[in-house]
C-alpha cells in the first residue's frame, strides 16, 4: 500500500518578519528504537534525534528533518514535517475514554494514543469491548494541535483470547500479518504436478528413484532441503543437496512474490511462525515430505577422500524423499544406540540404504569441517535456547541444544550446496542476492582483549593475530577455551565482535566460513535472497542470464539487499524478544529459586548471569552485590569493591536467587544466593541436548 503524503509545520519568521536563516535539511526516514530514542536514515548519512525532535513523525515515515550542531559532538537532527506516512493500520488495544473510544498501539514505537470519534460506529458493529485487541486505520494523523483518529477495522480478540506480549512484539518488529486475499488466491490454484512437469521439460532430471531424506528439527513442519550420499571406489563422496523448487510456482511480481519481498523472510518466535509464503506451498507443495513427488533444484558434489570438492553440477529435478528424520533419531544411529530400522522410511527397505547415507554424511562432516579449518573458517560455539509451551501457549521449560554430529552433517551439507551454487553464479557475474560478511573491525576485536586476558586465553602471539583480523588466531582462541568454563563467554565475546552478514548484489566472500564466494540457496521456503538464487541459476541452466527476468532482478537487487537484511535483523531481533518474554515468564513462577550459572556481562548498573540448565540470563543489580562501593572497568568489563577488593568479572561462577520478573520487558532479576545453593534446579523439564 502506498504511503500517504502529509506535511505538517509551519515556515518559522524572525522578529522582522522576514524568514530566518534556514538549517541545513535532508530528507530520510525515521526509524525508532524505542519510544524517546530515534534516527534519521538519509542519503547523506544516519543522524540521531535531539530529544522531544521527533514531533508528531513516526516510526518509518518519511520526514524533513534540520540538523542541530553542536560544537564537538555529530549532528543531530530534529523533525521539522512529515513527507509521508509508513503506518496507514496497527494493532492496538481498545479502551472506553467517556464519550470516545482510545486505541493504544500494542507497537511502542508509534509513540501516540489514538481516538475513536462518538459517532464512528464500528466498534460497535464489531462488537468490541475493553481490553480488547482491534486492527485500526488511522483517518487523522497526529499534529501539533489536534489529536490522531482512527476507525476499527478488525477485533483480533480479548486480552483472555491472545497473548498480549507476543503480539506486542510482533507489531513492534513490525511483523506482517494476515496474506493478502490475491496471494492466497493464487496459492490455492497452485498443483505439485510433477509429472506434467517432468513432461514438459525434458532438462528436469528424474531423481526420484535417488535416494535422500531430510532431517530438522523435531517439530519443524516444513521441509525445504533433503540430503543424500554415497561413497565411491576411490575412496571420495557423492553428495547430493536437494532443494524445494519454489520459483518454479512462484513467478516474479506475482502476488505472492510481491507479499514474499514485503516479508523477505520467515520469522520464528516462540510457538509460532510468521511465514514467508502462505502455508499452502511452505507446508504442502514446496514441503519435501516423505514418499511423495515434489520437484527440487539438485546440486550433485563430487568430493575426493580429503572432502575437497572435484566437481559439482546444478539441475531442475523431481525427487522423493524417503524419510522425514529429526536430528535426535540421526545422533542416536550415528553413536550405535539404534539401528536401521529405527529410521521411519516410507518404504521399509530403505532404511538400511538411509542409514549408509547417513554415515557417509557423517564422514563428510568431519572432512569438511577440516577443509574449512585450514581456510580460516571459524566457527563458534553457540548454544540454541528454545522455551517449551502447553497447548495454551504457557511455558513448561527449556530445551537446550548444541551442535551435534546430527546438527554438523546437515550444516556442512548446506554449506558445500551454498559454496557451489555462489561460485557458479560468481563466474558468470549473475545478478542474484550474495551473503557476504566482512573482516570484523579493528576497534571491535580490540575490545575483547582485556577480557580474554582475564580468561587466560591470550598470549603475545595470539593477542597480534587477533588485533590483525586473522581467523587462525580466533580459532587459537575458541580451541584453548573449548572445554573450559570460559568457552561460552570467549566465543560469545568473539562472535559479538564480528560484522553483521549482510545481502548484497554482489560477491565479496565470507570472513567468518573463509569462503572466497557464498549465497543463500537452501531456504527459498523461508528467505527470499534464496529466491533470488533460485532464479538466477534457473536462467543459467536455461541459457537466459541475459534476459528481461535477469535485468529486471539485477536493476531491483540493490534495494531488495538492503531490505532483506534489513527484515532479516528485524524477524531474528523478534525470534530473541520473544524467548526472553517466555523465558521470564517461565522464571516468574521460580521465584525465591536459586541456581549456578557464570557471569556473562558486566556494566556499571550490574552484573548479568547466564544460568548453566537453561541459558537463561538476568540481572544481578549492583546494589545487590553489597553495600560496598563498586568501581566499574570498562576494559576489563569488571565491578572492584572499594572497600572489599573483591572483583566481579567475566567468567565468575556464582549461584542467584530469582528475585523477580518482568515479563512484558522480557527481564528476569537475580540476587546472589547466600550460603549454599545446592544443586543446580530445573525450572520446569529441561532438557540438554
Amino acid at each position: 500500500m502506498g504511503r500517504k503524503r502529509a506535511h505538517h509545520g509551519n515556515t518559522r519568521r524572525g522578529r522582522s518578519g522576514g524568514p530566518r536563516s534556514r538549517a541545513r535539511t535532508l530528507t530520510g526516514t525515521l526509524v525508532v528504537s524505542r519510544p524517546g530514542v530515534a534516527r534519521v536514515e538519509t542519503p547523506e548519512g544516519t543522524f540521531d534525534l535531539v530529544r522531544h525532535g521527533q514531533r508528531e513523525a513516526m516510526n518509518g515515515d518519511e520526514v524533513e528533518v534540520a540538523l542541530v550542531e553542536t560544537r564537538g559532538r555529530p549532528p543531530r537532527a530534529v523533525v521539522r514535517s512529515v513527507v509521508s506516512r509508513a503506518v496507514e493500520t496497527f494493532l492496538g488495544r481498545f479502551s472506553p475514554a467517556g464519550p470516545l473510544g482510545a486505541v493504544t498501539p500494542l507497537d511502542a514505537r508509534i509513540g501516540h494514543d489514538f481516538f475513536v470519534v462518538p459517532e464512528d460506529p464500528s466498534p460497535g458493529r464489531l462488537g468490541v469491548t475493553a481490553g480488547d485487541v482491534v486492527v485500526a486505520r488511522i483517518t487523522e494523523y497526529p499534529t501539533r494541535s489536534s489529536a490522531a483518529v482512527v476507525t476499527l477495522e478488525r477485533r483480533v480478540g480479548s486480552a483472555d483470547e491472545l497473548d498480549l506480549n507476543v503480539e506486542a512484539i510482533v507489531a513492534s518488529f513490525g511483523l506482517a500479518g494476515e496474506f493478502p486475499a490475491s496471494a492466497l488466491a493464487q496459492a490455492e490454484e497452485i498443483r505439485a504436478d510433477v509429472e506434467g512437469t517432468l513432461a514438459a521439460d525434458p532438462r528436469r532430471r528424474d531423481l526420484r528413484d535417488e535416494l535422500c531424506v531430510t532431517v530438522d528439527p523435531a517439530d519443524a513442519r516444513d521441509f525445504d532441503d533433503a540430503v543424500g550420499a554415497c561413497r565411491m571406489p576411490d575412496g571420495g563422496y557423492e553428495v547430493s543437496v536437494h532443494i524445494a523448487d519454489v520459483s518454479h510456482y512462484v513467478g516474479a511480481d506475482t502476488p505472492i512474490d510481491n507479499e514474499a519481498k514485503r516479508r523477505t523472510c520467515s520469522a520464528y518466535l516462540v510457538g509460532r511462525v510468521v511465514p514467508m509464503l502462505p502455508e499452502r506451498l511452505s507446508n504442502d507443495v514446496c514441503s519435501l515430505r516423505p514418499g511423495e513427488d515434489r520437484l527440487a533444484v539438485s546440486v550433485l558434489m563430487r568430493l575426493d577422500a580429503h572432502g575437497r570438492v572435484t566437481s559439482a553440477r546444478m539441475a531442475r529435478s523431481a525427487i522423493r524423499s524417503a524419510a522425514r528424520l529429526d536430528y535426535d533419531t540421526v545422533d542416536a544411529l550415528l553413536e550405535g544406540r539404534v539401528g536401521p530400522d529405527a529410521l521411519p522410511c516410507a518404504d521399509p527397505a530403505r532404511a538400511a540404504g538411509a542409514a549408509e547415507a547417513l554415515r557417509a554424511l557423517d564422514e563428510v562432516r568431519a572432512l569438511r569441517e577440516r577443509v574449512r579449518r585450514e581456510r580460516g573458517a571459524v566457527d563458534f560455539e553457540t548454544v540454541e535456547a528454545k522455551v517449551t509451551l502447553d497447548g495454551d501457549g504457557r511455558p513448561t521449560g527449556v530445551s537446550v541444544r548444541r551442535r551435534t554430529r546430527a546438527t554438523g552433517l546437515i550444516e556442512e551439507a548446506m554449506l558445500l550446496a551454498n559454496e557451489c551454487v555462489a561460485r557458479r553464479l560468481a563466474d558468470a557475474e549473475a545478478p542474484a542476492a550474495y551473503r557476504v560478511h566482512e573482516r570484523p573491525a579493528p576497534d571491535d576485536l580490540r575490545a575483547t582483549v582485556q577480557p580474554l586476558r582475564e580468561l587466560g586465553l591470550l598470549d603475545a602471539e595470539t593477542e597480534a593475530g587477533l588485533l590483525a583480523g586473522s581467523p587462525f588466531a580466533l580459532q587459537e582462541v575458541l580451541s584453548r577455551a573449548r572445554g573450559t568454563s570460559g568457552g561460552p563467554l570467549a566465543s560469545a565475546l568473539l562472535l559479538r565482535a564480528q560484522r553483521r552478514a549482510v545481502y548484497l548484489p554482489h560477491n565479496e566472500g565470507h570472513y567468518a566460513l573463509g569462503a572466497d564466494a557464498y549465497c543463500h540457496f537452501t531456504s527459498p521456503i523461508r528467505r527470499y535472497p534464496d529466491v533470488t538464487v533460485h532464479r538466477a541459476l534457473g536462467a543459467l541452466l536455461d541459457g537466459r542470464a541475459d534476459g528481461r527476468e535477469m535485468r529486471a532482478q539485477a536493476a531491483a537487487l540493490p534495494q531488495l539487499c538492503r531490505t532483506c537484511s534489513e527484515r532479516e535483523r528485524a524477524a531474528d531481533a523478534a525470534g530473541r524478544a520473544s524467548q526472553r518474554v517466555k523465558m521470564a515468564e517461565l522464571f516468574s513462577s521460580r521465584v525465591g529459586e536459586r541456581f549456578s550459572g557464570v557471569v556473562t556481562g558486566c556494566e556499571r548498573f550490574g552484573l548479568f548471569v547466564t544460568l548453566d540448565d537453561t541459558c537463561a540470563e538476568g540481572l544481578v543489580p549492583v546494589r545487590a552485590l553489597g553495600s560496598d562501593w563498586y568501581a566499574y572497568d570498562e576494559a576489563r568489563m569488571t565491578l572492584t569493591g572499594e572497600s572489599t577488593g573483591e572483583v566481579w568479572g567475566l567468567g565468575r561462577r556464582v549461584a542467584v536467587e530469582v528475585t523477580g520478573a518482568d515479563v512484558a520487558r522480557g527481564r528476569i532479576d537475580f540476587a546472589l544466593a547466600r550460603g549454599d545453593a545446592g544443586p543446580s534446579r530445573h525450572p520446569g523439564d529441561t532438557t540438554a541436548r
